[in-house]
Order: structure tokens, then C-alpha cells, then sequence
């Protein structure tokens, strides 16, 4: 089959385009997808660079979100056909977590991400449990899944789930450009948040108004955090979206009211910062960690994706074979959306 592999982690230059890769076949419980699209994340970022510790077996693909049409089953599937368009939700249980875990699957050990701990959607055929499947309508295009899928599991989770965002409060969004964050905009508005975006520039920081922002402040022109202190008539905000952590955190936490939480989903810019304790004590303010989601989260965001009330964004589509373009392209941090690669 065709698929983008890499065999040593480094630069982009190491993603390889091959036609002739082993196809997978499903086990007990899982099915075969024939992937239609896959969609870039930050995570296939860091996977292909490499951390201290990380263990793979190589040659790798990566990818976490997918779309596309069942292709094979595997025995004791029920509940799915081969031909039905489906969304995949990437974050993957243990076949036999314990049931103490269920309703939070996310948090069972053994829990793995597609493309992070195991083979990803960079490819033209994917295997995976089939709850991990959700039946796509017709009307919404596998580029629209794919985009949606990640991003959108990852920011209702955090801003719902975890950070029990409330109608009436104030979320400020640190980057306006992200997958997770132009999501994240979109949620904070459908939970009746007033919503603040910090961006790198005029052009993105339209965008995020024309997703539902109503503040924004572009950090290349004044200091963000007094900007953000005047905005809101010098109270801080009850809850920020802080993706970048290390250049940002300090800020994020001056931005904050009392009371107020951060959510945490990742750390483009460094997984390492200094915090100030006196800021958190004297303001009792909550670091709030997230990653990925339970299956009924992703059931939940993606039904109002399905049902127009989201709309992903999708900055660029490149084919599978450019997939060392696409990663180039998200480097580059001058897409607005996400990156999606076609199949």
C-alpha cells in the first residue's frame, strides 16, 4: 500500500513516500479502514523530531486523525458494514481496560494515540478497534472529519470536560492560528463565553473573528498581557487556552482573575517553564492538564460538527506523497486551520 514512513527521527526530509508497504489486516474487533484523509497535528511534529525515551518500532507512520470508508472486518464485529463512511477517533483503549476506566477511557493505562504509540493515518489503510469508528453522514466531506477529529475531541474535553467552562465567563485563546485553537473558539462561544484571541497577526486574528472572537489582540503590535488586563477592565479572564507553554505560561497566568484555571494541551514551544508559585497561591489559581478524550466526548463534539453547528477549518490540503511539504507547512506556523493530507 502506499504510506509516508519515516526511519530515523529528525527534519521533515526523513518523512519517505513508498507505494509498496505491507497492508495491515484487522484482528478480532477491529476493522480495516481505506483512508480517504489524514490530517497533521503538532504530535506528528514531535513524534517525527524524537524525545529522550521515546521507543518505536521503525519505520513509522504517523497521524492521529483519519477518514474514510470500512474497508474489511474482523470477527465479532458488530454494528459497521464494509462500505460506511467513518470518522476515527484516535485515542485507543486497551482491548480489556478495567471497567473503573469507563466513561474515561483516556486515562486507562495502556491507553495509545494513533501515530504517537502506534501505527498512524499517513497511509491507505488503517486497523483499528471498531468503537473507535463513528458512522460519518454523508453530507460532510472525509476532509471535514479528518480536520475535525483531534482537534475538536482535544478542545471539548479540555474546555468542557476538564475545565468546566460555564455560560457568562471569559476564556482568552494564546494563538489564533492552531487546529485546537480555532476550535477551541468556536466551543467557548457555543457554551456562551466571551472570547479573547491573542495572535501573531492581523490576518489570522480576522479569522478568529469570523469564527466567534470577540476580542483579539495582536501580540506583534503591544504587550498581550496588559492588552488583555485593559480588555477586561483590569479583572483577568476565568479561564485561558494556553497550547504554546513555555514563552506564554508566565503571561497566561498574569491574564488570569482570581479563581482562574489554564488549560494545557500541549507545548509548542518548549514542554519546560518556570513558574512564579506566588501567582498561583495568592490568585488560587488551577493548572488544568488535558489530553485526547473519552469515546463519548468524541461522540458528543463530533454529532455537532455533523450537525453544522462546528465548522473545522481547513488551511491546506497537500496529497499523501507531500506529506514532507505539509509537515514544512505547519513548521512554518502561516496556516490558519489545519493541515490535511488526501489519500
Amino acid at each position: 500500500m502506499r504510506a509516508v514512513i519515516f526511519q530515523q527521527h529528525g527534519s521533515a526530509d526523513q518523512l519517505q513516500y513508498v507505494t509498496d508497504y505491507p497492508e495491515p489486516l484487522p484482528q478480532r474487533g477491529q476493522v480495516r479502514i481505506r483512508v480517504r484523509a489524514a490530517a497533521l497535528n503538532r504530535l506528528d511534529l514531535w513524534v517525527r523530531e524524537g524525545w529522550e525515551g521515546i521507543k518505536l518500532t521503525l519505520p513509522h507512520i504517523l497521524g492521529a486523525d483519519a477518514a474514510g470508508d470500512v474497508d474489511l472486518l474482523g470477527d465479532g464485529v458488530t454494528g459497521l458494514s464494509v462500505g460506511d463512511r467513518v470518522v476515527v477517533n484516535g485515542g485507543i483503549a486497551p482491548d480489556n481496560y478495567d471497567p473503573i476506566w469507563e466513561g474515561r477511557e483516556n486515562l486507562a493505562p495502556g491507553f495509545k494515540v494513533l501515530g504517537e504509540d502506534m501505527t498512524g493515518s499517513y497511509c491507505e489503510y488503517l486497523c483499528l478497534p471498531a468503537r473507535n469508528c463513528l458512522k460519518l453522514p454523508s453530507h460532510v466531506s472525509y476532509q471535514q472529519a479528518a480536520a475535525a477529529s483531534l482537534v475538536y475531541l482535544t478542545a471539548w474535553h479540555s474546555l468542557i470536560s476538564r475545565g468546566g467552562l460555564r455560560a457568562g465567563e471569559s476564556v482568552l485563546i494564546v494563538g489564533a492560528g492552531g487546529g485546537v485553537n480555532s476550535a477551541s473558539i468556536q466551543i467557548a462561544k457555543y457554551a456562551g463565553a466571551k472570547v479573547l484571541v491573542v495572535g501573531s497577526s492581523a490576518l489570522k486574528l480576522e479569522q478568529a473573528k469570523a469564527l466567534g472572537a470577540d476580542l483579539v489582540v495582536d501580540r506583534s503590535q503591544e504587550d498581550w498581557t496588559r492588552a488583555v488586563f485593559k480588555l477586561t477592565e483590569k479583572q483577568g479572564v476565568d479561564v485561558v487556552v494556553d497550547n504554546v507553554g513555555k514563552e506564554t505560561l508566565f503571561g497566561s497566568i498574569r491574564s488570569l482573575k482570581r479563581g482562574g484555571r489554564i488549560l494545557i494541551v500541549g507545548n509548542t514551544s518548549g514542554p519546560l517553564a518556570e513558574v512564579d508559585l506566588r501567582y498561583l497561591f495568592s490568585k488560587q489559581i488551577s493548572i488544568i492538564g488535558s489530553t485526547m478524550a473519552p469515546g463519548r466526548d468524541f461522540a458528543t463534539v463530533m454529532r455537532l460538527v455533523f450537525d453544522g453547528v462546528f465548522t473545522p477549518v481547513i488551511g491546506a490540503v497537500f496529497p499523501l506523497e507531500q506529506a514532507a511539504q505539509a509537515h514544512r507547512a505547519l513548521e512554518r506556523g502561516d496556516t490558519f486551520g489545519k493541515i490535511v493530507l488526501e489519500v
